[in-house]
C-alpha cells in the first residue's frame, strides 16, 4: 500500500486527548445541586415540631422542648372532640299560631301579607261587622224599654203599699206589685247582658296579633267566608285567617335513631349549625324528647331549642346538632 494512503487512515495524536474541562463543569453542577438540596431539607433550629403526612414528628417536638424552644399548642386529634352524637333535623318554629273567627263571618280587610312583621295587639284583620252594630242597636232600645219598665212598676208598687194602708188595695195587689218590679229589674239585667255579648261579637270582628312575631302565612283573601270550625270538603270555607311565628323562637326537631338514645338526655348543651351557613354556630339545648317512638321508622322525635337565633336561621332549612357530652354547658359548648 502507498505510504501516503497509510498516513491518511492514521489516527492523529491530537484527538486521542478529550478536553478536562467539560468533566469539571458537571462534577461542579452535581455538587452544587446537592449541596441546595440538603440545606433545604436540614431541619431549622427554630422548628418547634415539624408535621410529615399530617401527624405529628414526636421526636423533633421532644428535641425542641429540651432545647428551651416555645412550642406552639397541638391541634385537637381527630376524633377527640366533646361531641358524643352529630345528627341532621330541620328547624321549626316552636310554635305556629293561626288566627281563626270566633263565628261566620266575611273578611272585609286584611292588613298584612306573608313575611311581614307583626307586634302584639296590631290589627291584622277586620271581618264584617254589619250585623254585629245592628245587634248593638236593636239592644240599646230594649234596654231603654226594661228601664221604662223599670220605672212604672216602681211607681206602681209604691201606689199599691199607700192604698194597701189605707185598706184600699189588698194585700195580693201589693204582692203582685213588688213581683212586677222584680220582673222588671231581672228583664234589664237580661238586657244588658244581651247588650254586653253583642259588644263582644263586635269586638271579636277585629282581629289582633297575639304576639310579636312573622306571617308566615296569608290563608284567605278579602270578601271571603270564614267560619270557626270545617265542615269538610276541599272547597269549604276557611277555617283560618293568618299564620303566625316567633322568629326568635326556633327549635330543630331530629328524628333520632334509637340506638343513639343512650347518648341524649333532656336539657343536655346542644351546637347548632344550619347547613347553608356552616360557619354559623348556636347554642342550644335538648328541650323534648317525644313520650313514645315511631315503631315503623324505629326512632324518636327530639327537639333541640335554639339560643339567640338570628336572620341565618330559617324555619324548614336543615341544620347540624352536636350532642355534647358530660355537664358541660353551652357557653363552653360553643367556646370549643
Amino acid at each position: 500500500m502507498d505510504p501516503e494512503q497509510l498516513n491518511k487512515l492514521r489516527i492523529q495524536t491530537e484527538t486521542k486527548d478529550r478536553p478536562k474541562s467539560f468533566f469539571w463543569t458537571v462534577l461542579f453542577i452535581v455538587i452544587l445541586v446537592t449541596g441546595v438540596a440538603v440545606y433545604y431539607a436540614w431541619p431549622k433550629k427554630d422548628e418547634g415540631r415539624r408535621i410529615i403526612g399530617g401527624t405529628t414528628n414526636k421526636a423533633a417536638t421532644a428535641s425542641a422542648s429540651k432545647n428551651g424552644e416555645t412550642k406552639t399548642a397541638e391541634p385537637r386529634p381527630a376524633g377527640k372532640d366533646d361531641s358524643v352524637l352529630t345528627v341532621s333535623g330541620y328547624i321549626v318554629n316552636r310554635e305556629r299560631i293561626e288566627l281563626s273567627p270566633r263565628f261566620m263571618g266575611v273578611v272585609k280587610w286584611i292588613g298584612v301579607k306573608k313575611g311581614d312583621a307583626v307586634t302584639n295587639g296590631q290589627v291584622v284583620v277586620l271581618l264584617d261587622d254589619a250585623e254585629q252594630k245592628a245587634r248593638i242597636h236593636e239592644t240599646e232600645g230594649k234596654l231603654v224599654n226594661a228601664k221604662v219598665a223599670i220605672n212604672k212598676a216602681e211607681l206602681d208598687y209604691a201606689r199599691i203599699i199607700e192604698l194597701t194602708k189605707t185598706r184600699i188595695e189588698t194585700k195580693k195587689a201589693e204582692d203582685d206589685a213588688r213581683l212586677q218590679l222584680e220582673s222588671a229589674l231581672a228583664a234589664l239585667r237580661e238586657i244588658e247582658g244581651s247588650y254586653e255579648l253583642a259588644k263582644t261579637y263586635l269586638d271579636w270582628t277585629i282581629i289582633r296579633a297575639p304576639i310579636d312575631g312573622v306571617v308566615l302565612e296569608k290563608l284567605v283573601n278579602p270578601n271571603e267566608l270564614v267560619v270557626p270550625q270545617s265542615f269538610g270538603g276541599l272547597r269549604g270555607p276557611s277555617t283560618a285567617l293568618i299564620a303566625l311565628a316567633d322568629p326568635k323562637d326556633l327549635q330543630v326537631e331530629i328524628e333520632l335513631n334509637e340506638a343513639d338514645l343512650s347518648k341524649v338526655f333532656l336539657n343536655q348543651p346542644c351546637r347548632v349549625s344550619p347547613e347553608a351557613y356552616p360557619d354559623k354556630v348556636y347554642g342550644g339545648h335538648v328541650a323534648e324528647m317525644a313520650p313514645e317512638a315511631n315503631r315503623q321508622k324505629g326512632t324518636l322525635q327530639v327537639k333541640v331549642q335554639i339560643q339567640d337565633p338570628d336572620h341565618f336561621l330559617t324555619p324548614e332549612l336543615s341544620a347540624k346538632v352536636d350532642f355534647i357530652g358530660g355537664k358541660t354547658n353551652v357557653s363552653e359548648a360553643l367556646r370549643k
